[in-house]
């Protein structure tokens, strides 16, 4: 059984940081990329950022600049380190494993960014 735990959510004032974490436990052999959503009620929930098993990256444009995604593969664990924050990117946080063919989700960090 595999599980994703996310840590790292809260509340912050405009402008300031956050560090999400996301640790992935159980029977994963082989992850092949780990990604990051959002999701605001009433809206689809919207990629913010994957990164490959070979490190490579991308990002919403809406982000691109402000938040980076990184991976400790020999602790199955992504970050996604945001600065300057905005109130437009407060939403609950998810993260995402894929390892084909199969795919799992975290449980959600809420995010609050107070203007």
């Amino acid at each position: 059984q595999v599980q994703l735990v996310e840590s790292g959510g809260g509340l912050v004032q405009a402008g300031g940081s956050l560090r999400l974490s996301c640790a992935a436990s159980g029977s994963i052999f082989s992850i092949n990329a780990m990604c990051w959503y959002r999701q605001t009620p009433g809206k689809q929930r919207e990629l913010v950022a994957v990164i490959t098993s070979g490190g490579s990256t991308n990002y919403a444009d809406s982000v691109k600049g402000r938040f980076t995604i990184s991976r400790d593969n020999a602790k199955n664990t992504v970050y996604l380190q945001m600065n300057s924050l905005k109130p437009g990117d407060t939403a609950v946080y998810y993260c995402k494993v894929v390892a084909a063919p199969d795919v799992y989700w975290g449980q959600g960090t809420q995010v609050t960014v107070s203007s």
